[in-house]
């Protein structure tokens, strides 16, 4: 039996769309135990929300174990996996990734280790279409991914240790898909360069914990303005959580999560302030100040 421990992940961070990610201290954990049953695929989902996860084999956790087996040119065994929730489902935080760093994890310790990081990696990348996410979730940290197919460059962004995320989590889910079909297919020179500048900004910010500089990194061109109409009271969360004392705010990953950064004595003044400005414009939203996880994925044999 093998179990697989998954960090969350939040994504974007503001102008690092689509390449940066930092994993965060939420898991989920999935358990593969083999079985004598010829073909035998027994998925058994266990935590909030359980009922709107795949039991059959279009789970995402069995089609990427699968996927690693086809990989090694090899017939996947037949396995009884459990997985157990801590993640919230379509909230930006990573579900999916979570699903397939913990299937290819899974897989490749059943199978002996034949695979490096590297190469699991390269496999995530390939299947969840972009590495922003499953980066982290495999590797744990604040990750940039520059690259594509299997020519990827990860560089570790140092994140500053009183740096603390908030996520406010709301009690609706949106679909990355949706939130891609309100993304523009062209942007103007001045946003591409707004964007390359914040970034700047936002690297130094997290790594010395300089506020203005986190303050400007945070703000976004190319995603947020268009995705932010999706998320009911966004702006009002966003004024509270930086009259709370955070440095800045973003939605994390595609939403409707959002995602506020501050430092530690504040930490509980901006959740309860993100809490109430939801409230009020009617929405119920769980309010975690959670950490960076410098660990990522974690398998261990039963």
């Amino acid at each position: 039996m093998i179990t697989v421990t998954v960090p969350a992940t939040t994504a974007n961070l503001g102008p690092g769309f689509d390449c940066i990610g930092a994993a965060l201290t939420i898991y989920n954990q999935f358990q593969f135990t083999l079985t004598n049953v010829p073909e035998q695929v027994k998925i058994t989902v266990e935590g909030t929300e359980a009922e709107k996860v795949s039991r059959d084999k279009n789970n995402l956790v069995y089609q990427s174990f699968v996927r690693l087996y086809h990989h090694l040119g090899k017939t996947p065994p037949s396995v009884e996996i459990t997985i157990t929730l801590g993640v919230p489902l379509a909230r930006g935080l990573g579900s999916s990734a979570t699903a397939i760093i913990g299937g290819l994890v899974g897989a490749n310790q059943l199978a002996g280790s034949p695979l490096s990081r590297k190469e699991i990696m390269e496999l995530a990348i390939a299947i969840e279409g972009h590495p922003d996410n499953v980066v982290p979730a495999l590797l744990g940290n604040c990750q940039l991914a520059v690259g594509a197919e299997n020519n990827w460059e990860i560089c570790t962004i140092p994140w500053h240790p009183d740096l603390v995320p908030v996520v406010a989590i709301p009690d609706f889910e949106l679909s990355t898909a949706e939130t891609r079909q309100v993304l523009p297919q062209e942007f103007s020179r001045q946003d591409a360069i707004f964007n390359i500048a914040r970034m700047g900004l936002l690297v130094r910010g997290l790594a010395t914990l300089e506020g203005e500089w986190l303050h400007s990194g945070m703000e976004d061109k190319l995603h947020q303005p268009y995705r932010q109409s999706l998320i009911p009271g966004y702006e009002t969360v966003k004024s509270a959580a930086l009259a709370a004392g955070a440095y800045g705010m973003a939605i994390s990953g595609a939403g409707p999560t959002l995602l506020a950064l501050t430092g530690a004595t504040r930490a509980r003044a901006v959740a309860t302030a993100m809490a109430e400005a939801w409230a009020v414009e009617g929405v119920k939203a769980e309010v975690r100040s959670l950490s960076l996880d410098t660990t990522g994925a974690i398998a261990r044999t039963n």
